[in-house]
């Protein structure tokens, strides 16, 4: 079994196995034994390996799409969207952007770069924007992970008056404005280079991101970067 393991560069499971068994002895192994006999082994199928499952959270704190796709906003400050998305960089590593969008002129307020998508890279994305309000109690909208509806997410929203919008199920159109950025970001920096450390990625994201809201001209906001249109509000 392992010379043949070895012979096929490891693409049998046990079905396979028993097969190939019982043609080269001529008997009538049982699967179940041949399996026992390549788990003893070591033999997998780099094939079928199956994939670990993971059990979804339960949700603490689920909020309604109040925003329901309306994307535009009077003032600054006044309407949040919010997401994590993935990046990878050197073998295969990953890493993690948490960010704020304001759906005034689509800036980015505040974001997170971090090793893990968890609850402390949402909830430093978050303080950070919190820090820029004025006596401002913005929506903030997001998409219904597990961070977003976390108890500790809806305490700290909470505190400075904050309300909260979460996407329906399965509709990643209701938080379109960040599903957007993401894929402006990549686009435009992401795809266009490789990153063999996590320094290389988070220089460049810093450096987009300045671009972003300080030079990328935008039609919709007649002609300005979003930090330009922003100030011309306040």
């Amino acid at each position: 079994m392992k010379i043949l393991h070895e012979k096929v560069d490891g693409i049998f499971g046990y079905r396979q196995m028993t097969l190939h068994m019982n043609r080269k002895f001529e008997e009538e192994l049982n699967h179940k034994r041949i399996y026992r006999l390549m788990k003893m082994a070591g033999l997998r199928s780099v094939i079928r390996v199956k994939k670990k499952q993971y059990k979804r959270s339960t949700p603490q704190h689920v909020a309604e799409n109040i925003l329901d796709r309306e994307f535009t906003a009077e003032k600054p400050n006044e309407k949040w969207v919010t997401d994590v998305t993935e990046f990878k960089y050197g073998q295969s590593k990953k890493a993690y952007l948490s960010a704020i969008r304001d759906l005034y002129d689509g800036s980015i307020v505040s974001y997170v770069l971090g090793h893990s998508n968890n609850n402390q890279l949402v909830f430093k994305t978050l303080d950070q924007a919190i820090v820029l309000l004025d006596g401002e109690h913005p929506l903030i909208h997001s998409d219904r992970g597990f961070q977003y509806t976390s108890k500790g997410f809806k305490r700290k929203i909470d505190a400075v008056k904050m309300t909260q919008s979460m996407s329906r199920v399965g509709r990643c159109i209701d938080n379109g404005p960040m599903e957007s950025f993401w894929g402006t970001l990549k686009c435009e920096k992401y795809y266009l280079h490789q990153y063999k450390t996590f320094e290389e990625l988070s220089l460049a994201i810093d450096e987009y991101i300045h671009f972003y809201n300080h030079e990328r001209y935008q039609k919709r906001l007649n002609g300005l970067s979003p930090m330009e249109y922003r100030a011309k509000a306040a």
